[in-house]
C-alpha cells in the first residue's frame, strides 16, 4: 500500500513549467468558457494535447468543417436565400458580363 501511496504522491509533485505563447483574446476566452462548461480548466486540455502529441507522435489537423450549431444556422439562411432567389448572381456567358455586374452591384 505504501508503494502505491508513494507512487501516487510522485506524480502529483512532478514540477511544472510554464508555456506562454500567443492566441486571439476571443479564442481564449470561449476555450476557457467551453473547458469550464467541460469541468475542467483549460491548461489541463492542453496538457492532455501535449502530452498526447508526445506519445503518439504524430499531430493531426482536420480542415473539415463538422456540423455545428453554427454552421447549421449559415445553411439554414443559404437554403432559405436559394429557395426565394435572394442572393445569388446571376449566371455569366463572359467575364467582361460578370465584371460588370460586380461594378453595378451595391
Amino acid at each position: 500500500m505504501f508503494e502505491k501511496y508513494y507512487c501516487c504522491m510522485y506524480n502529483s509533485s512532478m514540477s511544472k513549467a510554464v508555456i506562454n505563447f500567443k492566441v486571439d483574446k476571443e479564442v481564449k476566452e470561449e476555450a476557457q468558457k467551453l473547458a469550464k462548461e467541460l469541468g475542467m480548466p483549460l491548461s489541463a486540455i492542453i496538457n492532455s494535447q501535449l502530452k498526447q502529441l508526445l506519445r503518439e507522435r504524430t499531430l493531426e489537423l482536420d480542415a473539415t468543417p463538422t456540423m455545428t450549431p453554427f454552421l447549421e444556422a449559415i445553411l439554414d439562411e443559404v437554403e432559405a436565400d436559394r429557395k426565394a432567389g435572394r442572393n445569388f448572381s446571376p449566371e455569366f456567358t463572359s467575364i467582361e458580363d460578370m465584371l460588370e455586374h460586380l461594378d453595378n452591384t451595391e
